[in-house]
């Protein structure tokens, strides 16, 4: 690290909570919020009366009377059983206003391949990344390259809020703030036990859990000096030259996280794979020469892609929304080999 992210380190943030509760952060919250969800009934029953609605949520969070509203929670399995808790909109607005305030200061001291909910980052990136690191450790593909891949076991329902909050308090000196963050965290129950676990699908939860696995990637950057690591969400991958380091590695990482972490490898699903005989990362199936999608991915989208080609044909969505969603997919797809399974979906639109 150089001096400068030393000192950046150490600096804390006092006084931030006015800025919180300011009218322009809470529209600016607002107008993030809506995004993609403007025609949801929800967010035009909001806009009606954003003024009053704005100022009632700044009303509740200057005289600390405001609670988050109970969680909708509802599973769904696209691949896999996943229960998502959905907050009610006005409390989204409250947690981009939060993430206005947090991302900027904790953004920097994330490393530099942390690639999971942040600014110019994400999936892509991240598989870019590992085809620079693949290539440039293996000196193209001459020499035998290795991948420590691994996750975090049950990761956002395990994680330890009283450590989360110890981590953000090192850098966030405004109690105001803290309470903020407390009654958010709070509002998400497991087993009866208020202080474990987040809310998939919060924004939130998205951000603190780059703020509680920062602590394991400086572990693994600082301490084991591990040169070509990435990390996504709860998902990281290390690429070595000897099999037996990785092995190491995987032991020393499962001791930190558990004993500084509360958190432990899934047996499972954590492995090392030699690069010749391919990788399954964010959707994909890696190769050194090519790359294919994973069979999971295709028969999903081509099972979404039906429900909105039906949604378009009768109206209920718009070509705009339906587009956009086709597009995002083929952008994704178009880095693997998939010319063939592109063109039959073009011609099925033609």
């Amino acid at each position: 690290m150089t001096l400068d992210s030393k000192t950046y380190l150490m600096k804390s943030h006092n006084n931030l909570y006015e800025k919180l509760c300011s009218y322009d952060n809470l529209e600016r919250a607002f107008k993030n919020a809506k995004k993609r969800k403007s025609t949801k009934f929800y967010v035009i029953e909001f806009e009606k009366n954003l003024k009053e609605n704005i100022q009632l949520l700044r009303t509740e969070l200057l005289l600390h009377s405001y609670r988050p509203e109970p969680l909708k929670i509802f599973i769904i399995r696209d691949p896999k059983t996943r229960k998502i808790s959905k907050s009610a909109f006005r409390d989204r607005v409250v947690h981009h206003a939060l993430h206005n305030i947090m991302e900027p200061i904790f953004d920097r001291i994330f490393i530099y391949d942390s690639y999971a909910n942040r600014k110019n980052k994400g999936t892509l990136k991240a598989i870019q990344r590992f085809d620079y690191f693949k290539k440039k450790l293996s000196r193209n593909n001459t020499r035998t390259c290795y991948i420590l891949k691994a996750d975090i076991k049950h990761y956002f329902e395990m994680v330890d809020q009283e450590i989360l909050l110890e981590i953000i308090s090192r850098k966030i000196k405004d109690e105001r703030i803290m309470w903020l963050i407390k009654s958010i965290l709070q509002n998400h129950i497991i087993g009866g036990r208020s202080s474990l676990g987040m809310p998939l699908g919060n924004l939130t939860s998205q951000f603190f859990a780059n703020v509680y696995l920062n602590e394991l990637d400086y572990f693994v950057k600082y301490k084991l000096k591990a040169k070509y690591y990435i990390r996504y969400v709860d998902d990281f991958v290390i690429l070595h030259n000897d099999c037996k380091i990785l092995e190491n590695y995987k032991s020393i990482i499962n001791n930190y996280i558990q004993s500084e972490l509360n958190l432990e490898i899934h047996p499972g699903k954590s492995k090392i794979i030699k690069l010749a005989s391919g990788i399954s990362l964010l959707g994909y199936r890696i190769f050194y020469y090519h790359k294919l999608l994973r069979k999971a991915n295709k028969r999903r989208f081509n099972r979404r892609f039906i429900q909105n080609l039906a949604l378009y044909e009768n109206g209920t969505t718009s070509y705009r929304h339906f587009t956009q969603n086709l597009q995002g997919w083929l952008g994704y797809a178009i880095w693997a080999n998939t010319y063939k399974l592109r063109q039959q979906i073009l011609n099925k639109l033609d």
